[in-house]
């Protein structure tokens, strides 16, 4: 049986800058110093960037690790991230924590709730399913439920070429970036990457989307299960691939077939009014 081979991120000075202008990086625009600049941020530009108290970013050298703590649980107990100096993966990583800050609080509150039942070498399949959102995890609002359709059936041609329309009117968007692996394969445009979704449906903002999806997360309503999550190809996002005619959307390797069997739960359905009465 092959292997997978692991991904090897390209060295700083070998990514263009201009790469950063591809829409996955879009969200993060508030960073481009961070990625563009010739020399890597230090911890004291990433903490002060951190928008939450109690938690900051910190060397995963020796000393940190000397405390004996789980990942997950150090964040919990001493609140420091571990982060390695001059590594992609971990940079994109403390980006997210400075963009969605209440998804990576909710992310590490299951952790650490797993960890203190289970132990630190046991994993179940929420801990699964939590790991691969935050790794590869996109949150996408869908306003038009019809819009489902192809995508419950691997129609990608449909979802994405005939229904073109929909992605640059708002009907159906890419909501939040969350997962920071996505943004390091992303490093190479040949990359055929699949983010791994959590659908919301409503006339909902952004920001509510992602309130929401991060209750649902820290609550247990979300992620029990790694069947949750949807595989959405983000090469067959309008306009973020080139050649995205229909022979495309057939062929290339990751729009993969529906398997014999498979489904996926409804979209998380949210409403103004329920959330204004939540909030209030």
């Amino acid at each position: 049986m092959a292997m997978k081979r692991r991904f090897i991120a390209p060295p700083r000075g070998e990514v263009d800058p201009s790469r950063f202008a591809h829409p996955l990086y879009a969200q993060y625009a508030a960073f481009a110093d961070w990625m563009q600049g010739a020399d890597w941020p230090g911890i004291d530009a990433l903490n002060a960037a951190m928008p939450l108290q109690g938690r900051r970013f910190a060397s995963q050298d020796r000393s940190l690790l000397a405390d004996g703590l789980h990942y997950e649980a150090r964040i919990g107990e001493r609140g420091l991230i571990a982060t390695r100096a001059q590594n992609w993966h971990d940079l994109f990583n403390a980006m997210v924590w400075c963009r969605w800050p209440a998804l990576k609080l909710a992310f590490n509150a299951r952790q650490r709730g797993h960890i203190d039942e289970m132990g630190p070498s046991r994993r179940n399949r929420a801990q699964y399913a939590l790991t691969q959102f935050d790794e590869a995890g996109v949150i996408v609002r869908v306003r038009d439920p019809s819009l489902m359709r192809p995508w419950d059936a691997h129609d990608w041609p449909a979802l994405f070429h005939d229904h073109a329309a929909a992605w640059a009117n708002g009907d159906i968007a890419m909501v939040a970036i969350v997962g920071h692996a996505l943004l390091e394969h992303g490093l190479l445009p040949a990359q055929f990457i699949v983010g791994k979704a959590l659908v919301v449906q409503g006339e909902v903002d952004d920001a509510m989307c992602v309130e929401r999806i991060a209750q649902g997360i820290g609550t247990g309503e979300l992620l029990n299960d790694p069947l949750e999550l949807r595989p959405l190809p983000l090469a067959g996002v309008p306009g973020w691939f080139g050649g995205q005619d229909a022979a495309f959307y057939r062929e290339a390797a990751c729009f993969q077939p529906l398997r014999q069997g498979r489904t996926y739960p409804p979209p998380m359905r949210i409403t103004p009014a329920r959330d204004s009465a939540r909030r209030g």
